[in-house]
């Protein structure tokens, strides 16, 4: 069992070409997405979306809970916990 509640990360994501918070509960779920940041923001916003992609020469979009950096980032902090769990067991 996790000693916290939710965790954080910002990236800079390739797929929206900006820095993006990823947060996590203490049960491995994602609870940001930017996607739902994405899906929420002002008209203005995503007309500037929109022209970076055009600027950029490639469709921006968020890919949600399928984007590899939250897969990874889940998988880091799984990784993390049962190094742990996996440390105090041999403490004992």
């Amino acid at each position: 069992m996790s000693d916290w509640q939710v965790t954080a990360v910002t990236i800079s994501c390739p797929n929206v070409a900006e820095e993006v918070t990823i947060a996590i509960k203490s049960e491995l779920v994602c609870t940001d997405a930017p996607v739902l940041k994405n899906t929420r923001r002002s008209r203005r916003a995503r007309l500037a979306l929109v022209d970076r992609s055009l600027t950029i020469k490639r469709v921006l979009e968020c890919k949600n809970v399928d984007c590899n950096q939250i897969t990874e980032y889940i998988q880091k902090l799984q990784t993390e916990e049962n190094h742990k769990t996996e440390s105090a067991g041999d403490k004992k």
